[in-house]
C-alpha cells in the first residue's frame, strides 16, 4: 500500500470523524432564537467574564485587599440580599406551576415528550423563561464568596464552596444555551426550593441570639443538599438507563458532576457535624 492510499485513508477517517461528530451535535444540541436574544445568552463570554472576575477576586485580589483591614460590617446588606434570594427562588418555583397543565405534562412525559414545541409551545415558554431566571439565580450566588472576602471568613472560602458555585453557573449556562429539554424542570425545581429555603436560614440568623434558638434546624440543611444529589443522582441515571429524550452525553455529565457534588458534601457534613460532636 503506498503513502498515497495511507494518506487518502486518514483523510476520510477525520472526515467520517467530524461528520459523525457534526450529527452527534446536531441529535444532542438544540437552539433557540429567541433565547439565544436573551441577556447573557448569544456568546459565552459575559458569564465567562463574570467567573474571571469572580476567581481573581476571591481567590487572590480580595484576601490582598482585606489582608490589613477590618472586616467590613455589611450585616443589612447581607439581610437584603438574603431576603432577596428567598424570594426570588420561591418565584422561580412557584411560576412553574403557575401555568395550567405543566405538572401534569412534566409528570406525564418524564422521559419522552409528546407532541412538538408548537402544541406546548406555552409550556416551553414559561420554562425557558424560568430556566433564565434560575441562570440569574446562580450569578447571585456568587456573591456569597464575595461577602465572605469582604467579612475576612476566608477560610470558608473552600474547594467544595466556589467549585459549586461556578461550576452550576456554567451547568445551567450551558443547559439553557444547547440542551432546552423539559427533563431539567424537576432538578431545577429542586434545587430553587432548596436554595430558598437556605437563604430564608440565613436572613433568619442575622437577627442575632434572640432568633438562634428557633434555627436549630441548621444542619438539617446540608442533609437537605445531600437528599437533593441523591435524588438528582438517581433521576439523571434514570434518564441515561431508559433512554430517555435527553442528550445521553449531557446526562452522563450529569451522573459524574452530581456524584462529585456527593462525595464532597458528605465530605464537609461528617468532617464539619462530627467534628462538633466530639469538641462537644
Amino acid at each position: 500500500m503506498t503513502n498515497t492510499t495511507y494518506g487518502v485513508d486518514f483523510i476520510n477517517l477525520i472526515v467520517d470523524t467530524q461528520n459523525g461528530i457534526k450529527n452527534l451535535l446536531d441529535k444532542e444540541l438544540k437552539f433557540d432564537d429567541t433565547v439565544d436574544s436573551w441577556f447573557f445568552m448569544s456568546t459565552p463570554w459575559p458569564m465567562l467574564s463574570i467567573l474571571t472576575v469572580y476567581l481573581l477576586f476571591v481567590l487572590k485580589l480580595g484576601p490582598e485587599l482585606m489582608q490589613n483591614r477590618e472586616p467590613f460590617k455589611i450585616k443589612y446588606i447581607m439581610m437584603i440580599y438574603n431576603l432577596i434570594q428567598t424570594i426570588y427562588n420561591m418565584y422561580i418555583v412557584s411560576h412553574i406551576f403557575r401555568v395550567p397543565g405543566i405538572a401534569s405534562y412534566l409528570y406525564t412525559n418524564a422521559c419522552h415528550p409528546v407532541g412538538n414545541d408548537d402544541e406546548f409551545n406555552f409550556l416551553f415558554k414559561v420554562y425557558y423563561e424560568q430556566s433564565w431566571h434560575f441562570f440569574i439565580s446562580k450569578l447571585l450566588d456568587l456573591f456569597d464568596t464575595v461577602f465572605f472576602v469582604l467579612r475576612k471568613k476566608q477560610t470558608h472560602v473552600s474547594f467544595l464552596h466556589v467549585y459549586h458555585h461556578v461550576n452550576m453557573v456554567i451547568t445551567i449556562w450551558t443547559f439553557l444555551k444547547f440542551i432546552k429539554c423539559h427533563q431539567g424542570v424537576p432538578c431545577g425545581i429542586l434545587n430553587a426550593t432548596v436554595h430558598s429555603i437556605m437563604y430564608s436560614y440565613y436572613f433568619l440568623s442575622a437577627f442575632g441570639p434572640k432568633m438562634q434558638k428557633y434555627l436549630w434546624w441548621k444542619k438539617y440543611l446540608t442533609r437537605l443538599q445531600i437528599i437533593q444529589f441523591i435524588i438528582g443522582l438517581a433521576y439523571g441515571t434514570s434518564l441515561f438507563i431508559y433512554d430517555c429524550t435527553f442528550p445521553r452525553l449531557f446526562s452522563f455529565y450529569m451522573i459524574l458532576d452530581v456524584s462529585l457534588f456527593l462525595y464532597l458534601f458528605l465530605k464537609f457534613y461528617k468532617k464539619t457535624y462530627n467534628t462538633n460532636k466530639k469538641s462537644q
